[in-house]
C-alpha cells in the first residue's frame, strides 16, 4: 500500500487548525482497536473484472502528458471493458523517444514497484513528490533527506520535467495516477500537502473500504453539495479562468449532468468532494474512474471538485450491471483522522490562470 503526498512550494507552518465553526468538528470514528484486529476480505470486489491497459506513445509533433484523445476515444473510455485508455505518461515517437514530463529516476521507480510488503510501517510506503525547487526549500528548513532518500517515514521521490505550466494539474498526477506510479500496490491513500495523518493506514483502508465494501472512498465537501453552486464559488474566488470554467461546466450540463437537489430522495449524492483525502482500492473500476477523472482534468480546467460528479454519474449511467462501489463519507470523519497545518501565504497577489 502506498501513502502519498505532494507537498507545495509554499511551506507548510507547523501549527494546527483551531475549529471555529461546529461544522469543522470532527466526529467519531469507529476504528479497530489495531491492525492485529482487522482481515482482508477476500472476495468483496471485482465480481465482473475487466482489463486496462494504457496508451503508452503516440506519433506526434509535440507530445502531451496526457496524450492527444479525440473524442470518440474519450467516450468509450468510460464503459468497464477490456480496454486501452489514456491514462498520463504518454510519451512522443517523432524519430526519437520523447517523454511528456513527471520523470522520475530509475532508483526510485524501482523502489516504486517493489515497496509493499506486509504490515504498517513495514509494509506501507510514505511518498512524497516534489520537485528540484520544493526539496531545496524543505532543506533549507532543516528537513534534509538522508542518503536513501528518506525524511522521516517519508521517501521523496523528484520529479523533473513537469508535464502542465500550472503546478495545480501536475499535482493531479500522484493525486489520481497512483496505481500506474505503485504498479504492485492494492491500495493507496493521497493526503494532501497540508494534511498530516494521525491513524495508522491499514486502519483506515479496514474502515473506509473494507468494511463498508467500496473500492474508492472521498469525503463529502464540507460546505458545498452541489457542482452549480461550485461552479460559483470559483468563479467568485478567481480560482481560474471564467470561460474556461463556463466552457467546461456547459459542456457537462449538455452531456446530461443534473444538479443536485438535496430534498429529492433519487437525486444522485452529493455532487461536491473535499478532496485533499482519498483512499482507493486499485481495483479496475477504481483504476478506471481515476484515469476517467485524471483525463477530465488534463482536457479542462484543474479545478477538480467541478469533474468529479460528471466524472462518476456518467460511469455509472454507461456501466449499470458495474458500478463503482463509492464511500462517500462525512467531512467530519476526515477531520477526525487528519491533522490540518496552515499554508504560509504569498503576499504577491496572483491573477486566475487561463
Amino acid at each position: 500500500m502506498a501513502v502519498i503526498m505532494l507537498p507545495e512550494r509554499r511551506s507548510t507552518v507547523a501549527s494546527s487548525s483551531s475549529y471555529q465553526n461546529p461544522s469543522d468538528l470532527p466526529c467519531e470514528v469507529p476504528l479497530a482497536e489495531s491492525v492485529n484486529h482487522i482481515l482482508e476480505p477476500q472476495e468483496y470486489l471485482d465480481s465482473k473484472p475487466f482489463s486496462l491497459g494504457f496508451v503508452e506513445t503516440e506519433t506526434c509533433d509535440k507530445p502531451r502528458f496526457g496524450g492527444h484523445q479525440t473524442l470518440k476515444e474519450r467516450e468509450r473510455s468510460y464503459s468497464a471493458i477490456n480496454q486501452t485508455i489514456h491514462c498520463g505518461f504518454v510519451k512522443g515517437t517523432n524519430g526519437l523517444h520523447q517523454r511528456a514530463g513527471f520523470d522520475l529516476s530509475e532508483k526510485d521507480r524501482a523502489y516504486m514497484k517493489n515497496c509493499v510488503v506486509e504490515f504498517s510501517k513495514q509494509n506501507v510506503c510514505f511518498v512524497m513528490f516534489l520537485d528540484e525547487q520544493t526539496l531545496s526549500k524543505l532543506a533549507s528548513e532543516g528537513h534534509v533527506p538522508d542518503k536513501q532518500g528518506f525524511v522521516g517515514l517519508w521517501k521523496t521521490v523528484v520529479v523533473s520535467n513537469l508535464p502542465y505550466t500550472d503546478m495545480r494539474k501536475t499535482g493531479k498526477v500522484p493525486k489520481f495516477l497512483s496505481h500506474r506510479l505503485f504498479p504492485s500496490s492494492r491500495y493507496s491513500i493521497w493526503i494532501d500537502s497540508k494534511m498530516r495523518l494521525t491513524t495508522d493506514p491499514l486502519l483506515i483502508i479496514d474502515f473506509f473500504l473494507w468494511r463498508t465494501k467500496s473500492e474508492f472512498a472521498i469525503s463529502n465537501h464540507y460546505d458545498r453539495h452541489c457542482v452549480w453552486d461550485e461552479v460559483v464559488q470559483n468563479k467568485r474566488l478567481n480560482k481560474y479562468n471564467h470561460t474556461a470554467i463556463d466552457e467546461q461546466f456547459m459542456f457537462y450540463r449538455s452531456d446530461g449532468l443534473k444538479k443536485f437537489d438535496p430534498s429529492d430522495p433519487n437525486s444522485p449524492l452529493p455532487n461536491v468532494p473535499e478532496g485533499s483525502f482519498i483512499v482507493r482500492a486499485h481495483t479496475p473500476m477504481s483504476n478506471l474512474f481515476s484515469c476517467l477523472w485524471f483525463n477530465e482534468v488534463d482536457r479542462f480546467t484543474s479545478r477538480d471538485q467541478l469533474s468529479f460528479a460528471y466524472t462518476y454519474l456518467k460511469l455509472q449511467r454507461l456501466n449499470p450491471d458495474r458500478p463503482l462501489r463509492l464511500n462517500m463519507f462525512k467531512d467530519c470523519e476526515r477531520r477526525a483522522l487528519t491533522k490540518l497545518f496552515h499554508h504560509r501565504v504569498d503576499s504577491s497577489p496572483h491573477s486566475p490562470p487561463a
